[in-house]
């Protein structure tokens, strides 16, 4: 029996097949043949495939189904890349996942990694099926491409094996990710950014490599990856989980974080689904021609482009018919077509040939949750539970002389002078900026620092926190997204990576950039500096993201936003401030690695939906805000604010607890496998501690700051006190670390009481 029923899912895409596919077929049970996929024994007997296995999971029809377009050549090297990597898949499980083998895992996949070698060439003999096929599959494919895909497709590639140790690590500690690892982790260890990247071989068209790190390509290619992976999880559940004794399933994931049946489970897992698939619509709709026009792209560029696009659409489309058809997977009950019988549009915002009852009817809706969430609720105080916190506070002996300090510095850099084009005055007022005491947050994520360093962290917060609530205030009452696209473009002129000379500021948030650079980068290793200059430009460009969503009235999908809050929050641009010198002892590639990435997402995360649960009441009822993890929960979920706010705080406990996980378990591994010397240890080690403290020390800020009171709120809006001749406050309060100011109801709504 099925474990669950299978949800309705969302088809937007018309399914269509190519023309070549029984050549295929032969083709590629011929070439997994010869590559001694069909011999290869289990150590348990039998083996991994035979012809009747592979016949039955029909990756050519997959192929077919998949990139429908291509010549009967290129759909058969694209079919044996599927053949492949299924079989890499299979046999990994049955070599090693099942004897939970570590040491046999690790030295096959090194050995695997050598066979993608630079030029196309073959380092060494392979001595098994899967080493055969990479090595003939790299031959034939890897000359024929740019430098640029080639170092795309090997990094999704070296993902795809590597990251199994993921998972045989969770198998083997019987453990579960909590949702945000799972769908970071699947993203790599699936193989959907790969089949991205094989999607411009089949299509015959590369990305351009000034646009393929871009946001709204990255987001294609995650949001392609995360349906492909959730509609995979879905029909191979009954398999993974059942049968074969895996824990690495979205369903099984979602099960055990709710505390849900497993039907309830699969349903919540279309749910987000769907909403990925809506997300790439929007942008591919939307994002990437606003995209292009900014890049001016040439012609050959925008057909490579929207080939691209057309080419994840076709996959997503075929990937589904596929997997109701493969004995491979769960599929009772789930309607397929005649294979050759289907036809259709598939171009950019072209809609499926299936009823609009059944295939359009869970897009609809989850648009409509999307941009019909009503603003200004009066919500009231936001209770919280009691917050998982294992790390002590420690507050900086200098903290009295940096905020003296600071209110200086903020003053000479015109923070609280007024700005053209604003109703009244400037952003903040002194009285405001006293009430934020960003000191007393560097004070204690930075509780060792001497005063000069306490000082730059704190100014960094103040700036970053201005900037934050000038984008709103300046750009987003007038929706003026392309006077803000050239404000951002101008801030990197403040931050030459040689440290040199910069413009002349035309506004307090160059002029405050400008000052904090000179101050910052000169100290600086010249990677430290390239690293540390990204992670401001991301959170600037961040603040586009907020400003059009604000302008479209969209509540965030859910993964988008807690991915895109890193970057509103400032997370990179904060943490790096308390890690500027560990450059020195640490080889740059520790920092790349999966251990490394998941304790510092953890990190942030944490601190994140910190600033959510505090914030609520504040940007839901005064500001009118979209962007707030509880909103995002109720929106998706359709809870009230009170469920939502506990699904929050066991976000935070969860990723807590897996910030203790890597500390107590991975980290001590990763530095045995690197062998890294004693100063590099303690490097790494002092950068956890101080991961600690940046936690611990936001949290201690929310709780004892004011702005998060409903008094605050109702002070800051307050009538015009005659006595002082200034509004008090400006109505456009700003929303502290990482939040954005209020917005042009909220404005006019004080302006009324005057």
């Amino acid at each position: 029996m099925q474990a669950f029923e299978l949800p309705h899912f969302y088809l937007p895409h018309p399914a269509r097949i190519n023309p070549h596919l029984e050549r295929t077929r032969e083709h590629s049970m011929d070439w997994a043949r010869r590559m001694g996929m069909l011999d290869t024994p289990t150590p348990g007997g039998g083996l991994v495939w035979d012809e009747a296995t592979l016949a039955g999971m029909d990756y050519a029809l997959m192929c077919a189904y998949t990139h429908p377009d291509c010549d009967g050549p290129t759909l058969d090297l694209v079919t044996d890349w599927y053949v492949w990597v299924f079989f890499f898949d299979d046999h990994f499980l049955e070599q090693y996942k099942y004897s939970r083998d570590f040491r046999g895992a690790r030295s096959f996949l090194d050995r695997l990694e050598e066979f993608m070698t630079e030029g196309g060439g073959q380092p060494r003999q392979p001595e098994n099926p899967a080493e055969a096929g990479l090595a003939d599959l790299w031959r034939r494919t890897v000359p024929s491409m740019s430098a640029d895909w080639r170092r795309r497709f090997t990094t999704s590639t070296h993902n795809l094996m590597v990251e199994s140790m993921w998972e045989l690590d969770n198998i083997e500690r019987d453990r579960v990710a909590n949702p945000i690892e799972y769908i970071q982790m699947r993203r790599r260890v699936g193989g959907a950014p790969w089949s991205a990247n094989l999607v411009e071989v089949a299509v015959g068209a590369e990305l351009p490599a000034a646009l393929a790190g871009t946001r709204p390509l990255r987001v294609l290619s995650d949001t392609f990856s995360d349906a492909v992976h959730l509609r995979n999880d879905l029909f191979s559940y009954q398999r993974e989980v059942r049968e074969e004794g895996e824990n690495s399933n979205a369903v099984l994931v979602f099960e055990r974080f709710f505390d849900i049946p497993t039907q309830e489970a699969a349903e919540l897992v279309n749910d987000l689904l769907t909403s990925r698939l809506v997300q790439f619509e929007d942008t591919a709709l939307i994002e990437v021609p606003e995209l292009l026009a900014d890049h001016a792209a040439a012609p050959h560029e925008q057909t490579a482009v929207a080939a691209y696009v057309r080419g994840l659409q076709d996959w997503q489309a075929g990937g589904h018919e596929w997997h109701a058809r493969s004995n491979r997977y769960m599929n009772q009950g789930v309607a397929t077509h005649p294979v050759g019988g289907l036809a259709g549009p598939t171009g950019l915002g072209t809609s499926a040939s299936r009823p609009a009852s059944s295939a359009l009817t869970p897009g609809v809706v989850r648009r409509a949750r999307q941009h019909l969430q009503p603003v200004f609720r009066p919500v009231g105080p936001l209770r919280l539970p009691e917050l998982y916190m294992p790390f002590p506070v420690r507050t900086n002996p200098h903290i009295d002389a940096a905020r003296t300090y600071a209110v200086d510095w903020a003053r000479r850099m015109g923070f609280f002078d007024s700005l053209p084009g604003t109703e009244v005055g400037g952003v903040w007022d002194e009285r405001q900026f006293i009430g934020l005491d960003l000191a007393h947050c560097a004070a204690m994520i930075h509780a060792d620092a001497g005063y000069e360093q306490l000082c730059l962290s704190a100014d960094w917060l103040a700036w970053g926190t201005y900037g934050d609530d000038f984008f709103p205030l300046v750009f987003g009452n007038t929706r003026s997204t392309a006077a803000a696209k050239l404000c951002n473009e101008r801030l990197p002129a403040f931050m030459p990576l040689d440290a040199g000379a910069t413009p002349e500021p035309s506004n307090p948030l160059e002029r405050g950039l400008a000052d904090l650079w000179r101050r910052t980068a000169g100290p600086m290793a010249p990677a430290a500096r390239a690293e540390f200059r990204k992670a401001v430009e991301d959170m600037t460009t961040s603040w586009l993201w907020e400003l059009d969503n604000q302008a479209h009235h969209r509540v965030p999908d859910p993964v988008d936003y807690m991915e895109m809050r890193r970057m509103t929050f400032g997370s990179d641009m904060t943490r790096s401030l308390a890690k500027l010198t560990r450059f020195a002892d640490v080889p740059p590639e520790v920092f790349e690695t999966r251990t490394m990435r998941e304790l510092e997402t953890a990190a942030q995360d944490y601190a994140c939906f910190t600033n959510d649960l505090f914030s609520y009441q504040k940007e839901i009822e005064f500001e009118g805000e979209v962007h707030n993890l509880v909103l995002v929960v109720e929106n998706f979920l359709g809870l009230d604010r009170f469920a939502a706010r506990d699904v929050v705080a066991d976000l935070m406990r969860a990723r807590m607890e897996q910030f203790e996980h890597i500390l107590a378990r991975e980290l001590p591994e990763l530095l045995d496998d690197f062998g890294l010397d004693e100063p590099a240890r303690q490097a790494l080690l002092r950068d956890a501690e101080g991961m600690k403290e940046w936690m611990s020390g936001i949290l201690e800020w929310h709780r004892k700051c004011v702005r998060y009171t409903e008094e605050e709120q109702h002070r800051l809006r307050a009538p015009v006190d005659p006595r002082e001749g200034v509004p008090a406050n400006h109505a456009w309060s700003p929303s502290g670390l990482g939040t954005s100011a209020a917005r042009l109801a909220a404005a006019a709504r004080s302006l009324a009481t005057r």
